[in-house]
């Protein structure tokens, strides 16, 4: 019996748009796997204006919506053999990106992994999202 590696999405979607969630799960795959993290448990929440709203004010004191937010838990850490890898949760709102959602997703994927705004999030942003 061999280990396979797996990435498992749970996404969910309360934001009354239609999202492509088989979009958005494979475009998290890639992402991940472009950064070497080939297993590991994710959560893509989609959600209206005002559930982005409260959840921005809630978490970082700033009242307004926002596009994407992430909640990392393990990122790269050192986890011991047997334990799953927690990336944790990006949460989206369609009513802000619109069509244009693959690069705030790539961008909050990016959050769960430690990087930081800047140059060099900013670059691989555009090369995943193409």
């Amino acid at each position: 019996m061999t280990d396979t590696a797996v990435l498992n999405v749970e996404i969910a979607n309360r934001s009354d748009n239609e999202v492509d969630e088989a979009a958005a799960i494979d475009l998290a795959q890639r992402v991940f796997a472009a950064e070497g993290i080939v297993d590991g448990d994710l959560g893509l929440l989609f959600v209206g204006p005002e559930e982005m709203r409260t959840l921005k004010r809630e978490h970082l004191g700033i009242d307004e919506a926002t596009d994407v937010l992430s909640f990392p838990i393990d990122g790269r850490d050192e986890l011991p053999p047997g334990v799953p890898r927690q990336l944790g949760d990006a949460i989206l709102c369609p009513q802000v990106v619109g069509d244009a959602w693959r690069r705030p997703l790539v961008h909050g994927l990016l959050h769960l992994l430690g990087y930081e705004h800047g140059a060099e999030m900013e670059a691989r942003e555009e090369e995943l999202a193409a």
